[in-house]
């Protein structure tokens, strides 16, 4: 039997009910959402379940929503089943001013550096994690560089001219 994205997705729904949110699917890989307490549930049954296997994370990052209120911050987890070659990506959200998330560690030795550099760029605390320090920015840091809260461009400059931008002007 192959996995398909449906079987997937109704294994999901027998364990944790109506508690996943927001099902997609994108170029073949399947989305959803999770609530954040959940997050290692849910890894840990894609992982032990065998006819699922997602055994490999291959990635972790976070984006910044700055318009979703009380949920700025997203924790996104891709994960691998390389005996069916399927990929799965799922978020979970967290409050920009209190981003605790549950460290995956112990599930996926991979994820330690990949936790790290999500603290580094967006300051998401991994609750658990055995050494969450900065790993690529200064440690005299006291902000999150990818967080969408400073400006792209200087705005006091004088010697941009906008329509070279295609930005105003006779364009």
């Amino acid at each position: 039997m192959s996995l398909t994205n449906e079987h997937i997705k109704n294994r999901l729904a027998e364990k944790f009910g109506d508690v996943l949110t927001d099902f997609e699917e994108s170029f073949g890989m399947m989305s959803f959402h999770a609530p954040k307490d959940l997050n290692l549930k849910v890894m840990q049954f894609l992982y032990d379940e065998e006819d699922l296997r997602f055994r490999f994370l291959s990635d972790l990052t976070a984006v910044h929503y700055p318009d979703r209120k009380g949920e700025e911050l997203a924790v996104v987890y891709h994960l691998h089943n390389f005996v069916d070659n399927v990929r799965l990506r799922f978020k979970v959200f967290t409050d920009i001013n209190d981003p605790k998330i549950f460290t995956a560690t112990q599930i996926f030795a991979t994820a330690n550096w990949m936790e790290r550099e999500t603290y580094d760029f967006f300051g998401v605390d991994f609750v658990g994690h055995p050494n969450l320090v900065r790993i690529l920015n200064v440690d005299e840091m006291d902000y999150f560089p990818m967080r969408k809260e400073f400006p792209l461009e200087d705005q006091s400059r004088v010697d941009k001219d906008d329509e070279m931008f295609g930005r105003g002007g006779s364009i």
